[in-house]
Protein backbone atom coordinates (compact mmCIF):
# COMPACT_ATOMS: atom_id res chain seq x y z
CA UNK A 1 0.00 0.00 0.00
CA UNK A 2 1.35 3.00 -0.86
CA UNK A 3 2.07 5.69 1.97
CA UNK A 4 0.15 9.30 2.07
CA UNK A 5 2.15 12.42 -0.06
CA UNK A 6 4.09 14.62 2.67
CA UNK A 7 2.42 17.79 2.79
CA UNK A 8 4.88 20.77 1.12
CA UNK A 9 4.95 24.11 2.70
CA UNK A 10 0.72 23.40 3.26
CA UNK A 11 0.98 24.37 7.18
CA UNK A 12 3.10 27.81 6.36
CA UNK A 13 0.20 29.04 3.98
CA UNK A 14 -2.08 30.93 6.05
CA UNK A 15 -5.86 29.31 5.87
CA UNK A 16 -8.04 31.71 3.13
CA UNK A 17 -11.30 32.88 4.79
CA UNK A 18 -14.06 31.62 2.98
CA UNK A 19 -16.75 34.11 1.66
CA UNK A 20 -19.80 33.86 3.62
CA UNK A 21 -23.54 35.45 2.09
CA UNK A 22 -25.60 37.30 4.27
CA UNK A 23 -28.58 35.50 6.04
CA UNK A 24 -31.80 34.92 3.97
CA UNK A 25 -35.29 36.37 5.20
CA UNK A 26 -38.00 34.99 3.04
CA UNK A 27 -37.78 33.78 -0.36
CA UNK A 28 -35.79 34.87 -3.44
CA UNK A 29 -38.05 34.98 -5.78
CA UNK A 30 -40.47 37.56 -4.36
CA UNK A 31 -41.69 40.26 -6.70
CA UNK A 32 -41.12 43.79 -6.02
CA UNK A 33 -44.59 44.85 -4.06
CA UNK A 34 -46.04 44.72 -0.56
CA UNK A 35 -44.27 41.41 0.38
CA UNK A 36 -40.96 42.45 -0.64
CA UNK A 37 -40.91 45.58 1.46
CA UNK A 38 -41.77 43.56 4.51
CA UNK A 39 -39.13 40.94 3.59
CA UNK A 40 -36.89 43.60 3.86
CA UNK A 41 -38.05 45.70 6.86
CA UNK A 42 -37.86 42.41 8.85
CA UNK A 43 -34.23 41.85 7.62
CA UNK A 44 -33.32 45.30 8.52
CA UNK A 45 -34.39 44.96 12.20
CA UNK A 46 -32.84 42.08 12.28
CA UNK A 47 -29.80 43.41 11.79
CA UNK A 48 -30.15 46.30 13.99
CA UNK A 49 -30.96 44.48 16.63
CA UNK A 50 -27.62 42.13 15.60
CA UNK A 51 -25.62 45.26 16.25
CA UNK A 52 -27.50 46.59 18.83
CA UNK A 53 -26.61 43.29 21.11
CA UNK A 54 -23.00 43.40 19.90
CA UNK A 55 -22.07 47.05 20.36
CA UNK A 56 -24.16 45.85 24.32
CA UNK A 57 -21.99 42.99 24.62
CA UNK A 58 -18.41 45.24 23.94
CA UNK A 59 -19.51 48.08 26.55
CA UNK A 60 -20.06 45.36 29.10
CA UNK A 61 -17.11 43.86 28.33
CA UNK A 62 -15.06 46.79 28.49
CA UNK A 63 -16.50 48.45 32.01
CA UNK A 64 -16.09 45.09 34.15
CA UNK A 65 -19.38 44.80 36.29
CA UNK A 66 -18.56 44.01 40.19
CA UNK A 67 -20.06 39.90 40.19
CA UNK A 68 -21.45 40.19 43.65
CA UNK A 69 -24.73 42.43 44.18
CA UNK A 70 -25.04 44.96 46.19
CA UNK A 71 -26.64 45.03 49.53
CA UNK A 72 -30.32 46.52 48.93
CA UNK A 73 -30.27 49.69 51.61
CA UNK A 74 -33.88 50.73 52.11
CA UNK A 75 -35.01 53.99 51.54
CA UNK A 76 -36.10 56.69 54.24
CA UNK A 77 -40.24 56.26 54.58
CA UNK A 78 -42.16 58.12 53.18
CA UNK A 79 -43.65 61.26 54.84
CA UNK A 80 -47.12 61.60 55.47
CA UNK A 81 -47.58 65.23 54.72
CA UNK A 82 -49.35 66.80 51.12
CA UNK A 83 -48.00 68.39 48.74
CA UNK A 84 -48.97 72.05 48.79
CA UNK A 85 -50.99 72.09 45.25
CA UNK A 86 -52.68 68.70 46.16
CA UNK A 87 -53.54 70.67 49.84
CA UNK A 88 -54.80 73.64 48.55
CA UNK A 89 -56.93 71.16 45.86
CA UNK A 90 -58.49 69.70 48.64
CA UNK A 91 -59.08 73.01 50.57
CA UNK A 92 -61.10 74.55 48.01
CA UNK A 93 -65.24 74.37 47.53
CA UNK A 94 -66.41 71.95 45.35
CA UNK A 95 -68.04 73.28 42.06
CA UNK A 96 -71.62 71.17 41.34
CA UNK A 97 -70.83 68.22 38.84
CA UNK A 98 -71.90 68.80 34.55
CA UNK A 99 -72.63 65.89 32.89
CA UNK A 100 -70.13 65.59 29.83
CA UNK A 101 -72.48 66.79 27.20
CA UNK A 102 -73.12 70.14 29.76
CA UNK A 103 -69.52 70.71 29.76
CA UNK A 104 -68.56 70.83 26.14
CA UNK A 105 -69.98 73.65 24.23
CA UNK A 106 -70.26 74.11 20.74
CA UNK A 107 -67.78 76.27 20.11
CA UNK A 108 -65.23 73.79 21.36
CA UNK A 109 -66.75 71.05 19.16
CA UNK A 110 -65.38 72.63 15.81
CA UNK A 111 -61.74 73.16 17.37
CA UNK A 112 -61.32 69.27 18.41
CA UNK A 113 -62.40 68.34 14.67
CA UNK A 114 -59.71 71.21 13.31
CA UNK A 115 -57.18 69.48 15.47
CA UNK A 116 -57.97 66.06 14.18
CA UNK A 117 -56.89 67.57 10.48
CA UNK A 118 -57.49 65.78 7.40
CA UNK A 119 -57.78 62.12 7.46
CA UNK A 120 -55.01 60.18 5.47
CA UNK A 121 -56.06 59.69 2.52
CA UNK A 122 -54.84 56.08 1.17
CA UNK A 123 -56.13 55.48 -2.14
CA UNK A 124 -56.33 58.92 -3.60
CA UNK A 125 -54.69 58.14 -6.83
CA UNK A 126 -56.82 54.91 -7.16
CA UNK A 127 -60.20 57.63 -6.69
CA UNK A 128 -59.17 60.15 -8.70
CA UNK A 129 -58.59 57.01 -11.66
CA UNK A 130 -61.66 55.44 -10.90
CA UNK A 131 -63.61 58.78 -10.97
CA UNK A 132 -62.30 59.76 -13.78
CA UNK A 133 -63.27 56.41 -16.20
CA UNK A 134 -66.52 56.51 -14.64
CA UNK A 135 -66.83 60.19 -16.14
CA UNK A 136 -65.41 58.76 -19.51
CA UNK A 137 -67.93 55.82 -18.88
CA UNK A 138 -70.69 58.42 -18.55
CA UNK A 139 -69.56 60.51 -21.25
CA UNK A 140 -69.34 57.21 -24.03
CA UNK A 141 -72.84 56.21 -22.60
CA UNK A 142 -74.67 59.97 -23.42
CA UNK A 143 -72.84 59.81 -26.53
CA UNK A 144 -74.16 56.32 -27.27
CA UNK A 145 -78.13 57.32 -26.37
CA UNK A 146 -77.63 60.43 -28.42
CA UNK A 147 -76.65 58.57 -31.78
CA UNK A 148 -79.60 56.04 -30.89
CA UNK A 149 -82.18 58.79 -30.52
CA UNK A 150 -80.86 60.26 -33.77
CA UNK A 151 -80.82 57.09 -35.44
CA UNK A 152 -84.02 55.95 -33.97
CA UNK A 153 -85.52 59.36 -35.11
CA UNK A 154 -84.05 59.01 -38.84
CA UNK A 155 -85.75 55.11 -38.93
CA UNK A 156 -89.07 57.01 -38.18
CA UNK A 157 -88.90 59.78 -40.00
CA UNK A 158 -88.06 57.46 -43.59
CA UNK A 159 -90.75 55.21 -42.17
CA UNK A 160 -93.67 57.85 -41.94
CA UNK A 161 -91.91 59.25 -45.28
CA UNK A 162 -92.82 56.10 -47.02
CA UNK A 163 -95.56 55.45 -45.57
CA UNK A 164 -97.34 58.54 -47.09
CA UNK A 165 -96.26 57.94 -50.67
CA UNK A 166 -97.60 54.86 -50.62
CA UNK A 167 -101.24 56.36 -49.67
CA UNK A 168 -100.16 58.81 -52.00
CA UNK A 169 -99.35 56.54 -54.75
CA UNK A 170 -102.79 54.14 -54.23
CA UNK A 171 -105.28 55.34 -56.86
CA UNK A 172 -108.21 57.72 -55.49
CA UNK A 173 -112.08 56.38 -56.62
CA UNK A 174 -110.95 56.63 -60.19
CA UNK A 175 -108.11 55.25 -60.20
CA UNK A 176 -105.89 58.04 -60.25
CA UNK A 177 -102.88 59.05 -58.05
CA UNK A 178 -103.15 62.00 -55.42
CA UNK A 179 -100.95 64.65 -56.43
CA UNK A 180 -101.60 67.23 -53.69
CA UNK A 181 -100.63 64.62 -51.24
CA UNK A 182 -97.64 63.19 -52.79
CA UNK A 183 -96.45 67.03 -53.70
CA UNK A 184 -96.63 67.68 -49.84
CA UNK A 185 -94.18 64.37 -49.38
CA UNK A 186 -91.39 65.60 -52.26
CA UNK A 187 -91.79 69.27 -51.07
CA UNK A 188 -90.57 67.81 -47.63
CA UNK A 189 -88.10 65.61 -49.23
CA UNK A 190 -86.54 68.81 -51.46
CA UNK A 191 -86.47 70.62 -48.24
CA UNK A 192 -84.50 68.37 -46.04
CA UNK A 193 -82.13 67.73 -48.73
CA UNK A 194 -81.24 71.40 -49.62
CA UNK A 195 -81.58 71.93 -45.73
CA UNK A 196 -78.58 69.66 -45.24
Amino acid sequence: MASKRPAEDGASEPKTKKHRPGFKVGPDNLPDGVHRRKVIKIKKDLIQKAKIKKSYAKIKAQTDLPSEPTPYEPLEPASQELHPDRQAMLDEPEKPTLLPSQEQSYSQRPQQQQRRGKRPAYFEKEQAFAEQKKAEAEARRAEFERRDREKKGKIEERERFRRTMAKARTGGKNGQRKLGKESQVLLERVKRMVGS
